[in-house]
C-alpha cells in the first residue's frame, strides 16, 4: 500500500482534529447539562408561587423565624423550644426538603416537633408555593 501524499496527509489530520474537538465540546457539554441539573429550577419557578411564598414567607414565618431565618423573629421570645434557626448548617444537610415541606403544612406536631410550629393546612394544595417556601428556608444556609 502506497503512502499518503502530503495533501491526503493533510486532509486526513485536519480530518482527525475536527473530529477530536467535536468529541471535546460534545463531551464539555454532555458535562455542563449534568452538572446543573438538568435545567435551571429558578428559571421555571411559576411566578405566581414564588410571590405567595415570599408572602406567607413575611406574613407567617419570620414572626417567630426572623427576617434572616435565625429564629430571632420577635415571637420567638416567647417562645419555648425556640424556633428553629435555618443558618444550622448540620440541620440543613441532614433535613430532606420532604420533610421541611411536611411542617410547612402539617406543622411541629405532626413530625414530632413544638406545636409551637402551627400548620399551614390551606398550602396544602399549592405545592409550588411550598416548594418556593422550602426554597427560602434553604436559602439561609
Amino acid at each position: 500500500m502506497p503512502l499518503a501524499s502530503g495533501n491526503e496527509e493533510n486532509d486526513h489530520m485536519r480530518n482527525a482534529s475536527k473530529t477530536l474537538i467535536s468529541s471535546f465540546v460534545l463531551a464539555g457539554t454532555f458535562a455542563l447539562a449534568a452538572c446543573s441539573g438538568g435545567g435551571d429550577k429558578a428559571a421555571s419557578a411559576n411566578p405566581e408561587a414564588v410571590k405567595e411564598a415570599k408572602q406567607v414567607w413575611e406574613t407567617r414565618c419570620v414572626t417567630c423565624h426572623g427576617n434572616n431565618g435565625l429564629g430571632d423573629g420577635p415571637g420567638a421570645a416567647a417562645l419555648n423550644p425556640k424556633p428553629r434557626s435555618f443558618s444550622d448548617k448540620q440541620w440543613q444537610m441532614k433535613t430532606k426538603d420532604e420533610d421541611i415541606s411536611k411542617v410547612i403544612v402539617e406543622g411541629g406536631k405532626a413530625v414530632g416537633m413544638s406545636e409551637a410550629m402551627a400548620a399551614n393546612p390551606d398550602l396544602a394544595d399549592k405545592p409550588e408555593v411550598v416548594d418556593e417556601l422550602v426554597k427560602i428556608v434553604r436559602s439561609f444556609k
